[in-house]
């Protein structure tokens, strides 16, 4: 493992994480230093990947630095079928089923929320991949309350599809911006069948991008025009 002042390593990579850097470039071409970062790989073009999880806040310096170097790809797996693997403490199955829960495209503004100068990089490409993924936790006594301390000891890759492309402009409102009028929070969830929370960051994020701006109120909600 490379290790530098910046480097994330690779201690706490999941196999999906590691499974998806392997998709992308040659083992030799992971975990790569290029502007003082280590980077998850180079790609064949030369174009710097990261796969991000999560916690996109956490490339709040690394990204925008990389991209004045050349061009980057970050990849965000969203999990849209997820199997649940629950293991004893001995490493025993104790059951597996299906996780009601499925990921759409829209969780990536979950992220994106916290970094939407991001949109505005000219040599950043963003790619969503739909993933199916083995989640395997342990019955520990160590994981988040809210597990009743199970622990997620692994992600699994099972199978991933074509990626969703957004680098410009055009892209992001294609996918996310059906509403060719003035819309609200409120009509553009009705439209794409998603939650007002998540339309919320949706149009946060597009807005102090440059691609959205609000112009007046109906009633207590906000109206907004495409740019």
């Amino acid at each position: 493992m490379i290790v530098s002042e910046h480097s994330i390593g690779t201690k706490n990579e999941s196999s999906l994480h590691r499974s998806l850097k392997y998709f992308y470039a040659k083992p030799e071409n992971t975990e790569t230093i290029k502007a003082g970062y280590v980077c998850d790989a180079i790609g064949a073009n030369g174009e710097v990947i990261e796969i991000q999880t999560s916690h996109f806040s956490a490339l709040r310096k690394k990204i925008p630095a990389l991209a004045k170097s050349g061009k980057v790809r970050v990849i965000y797996p969203v999990i849209a079928n997820k199997t649940i693997e629950l293991y004893d403490s001995e490493g025993q199955l104790l059951r597996r089923k299906k996780s009601p829960k499925k990921g759409t495209i829209w969780d990536i503004f979950d992220e994106l929320v916290y970094v939407p100068e991001f949109l505005r990089l000219k040599n950043l490409t963003i790619e969503i991949i739909c993933v199916d993924a083995i989640e395997r936790r342990r019955n520990d006594g160590k994981g988040a309350r809210r597990r009743k301390g199970v622990s997620i000891e692994d992600r699994i890759l099972e199978n991933h599809r074509e990626g969703i492309v957004l680098k410009k402009k055009a892209a992001w409102l294609k996918h996310f911006m059906p509403l060719e009028n003035e819309f609200s929070v409120k009509t553009l969830a009705e439209t794409v069948n998603i939650s007002p929370d998540k339309v919320r960051k949706s149009i946060y994020t597009l807005e102090k991008a440059g691609f959205l701006k609000k112009t007046h109120k109906q009633g207590r909600s906000w109206v907004y025009h495409i740019i």
